[in-house]
């Protein structure tokens, strides 16, 4: 299995198993195109490019939620009376925010 992450658009999984099977055909008869695999690798290409895209602005998001929640820890440990409450509320979004971001990442498989 490759340590690339490819994210693939609905028609690119069409195209590509579509040729994948015809390349499989083609070889059971020992007469391959070479231009299947070179419109494989360019699929391929394009869902990498893509997929390194994507888990840079999911390790951003990331980022950015742990550094959220550091804050509204510290708000409310700082927070007295009335102002406590809503800083409560605000670090329990933040774990929210922080807990769903992490979770994206690992169903993403990064």
């Amino acid at each position: 299995m490759s340590d690339i992450y490819r994210s693939y658009t609905p028609a690119e999984k069409r195209k590509r198993a579509w040729l994948v099977l015809r390349g499989v055909k083609q070889a059971a008869a020992d007469a391959v195109d070479p231009t299947i695999e070179r419109q494989i690798d360019r699929i391929d290409a394009a869902a990498a490019e893509r997929g390194r895209m994507e888990a840079q602005a999911l390790y951003r998001q990331n980022e950015k939620a742990k550094a959220e929640l550091a804050t509204a820890k510290a708000a409310e440990r700082a927070a007295r009376g009335k102002d406590r409450a809503a800083a409560r509320d605000a670090r329990k979004e933040a774990e929210r925010r922080a807990r769903a971001t992490a979770q994206a990442i690992r169903r993403a498989g990064l």
